[in-house]
């Protein structure tokens, strides 16, 4: 059986939880920062659930190693 290989990129932006959540860090955080509100950029440092279901799925399936944690 070949290894199964993980996509760097999908491991770069999601991480997922023990519970099986996936989560991933809000938009726009680097860019155009100065405009922004404080409190708003605030947020930036908190990851937020993917909810897309469908999705899940897939990122799941690209990372396999993250989904062993």
């Amino acid at each position: 059986m070949p290894k199964i290989k993980t996509h760097k990129a999908t491991a770069k932006r999601f991480k997922i939880t023990a519970t099986g959540k996936v989560m991933h860090t809000h938009v726009g955080k680097s860019h155009l920062r100065r405009r922004k509100a404080k409190r708003n950029k605030r947020t930036f440092d908190r990851r937020v659930e993917n909810l897309n279901h469908e999705r899940n799925k897939k990122i799941k399936a690209l990372a396999p190693t993250l989904d062993k944690k």
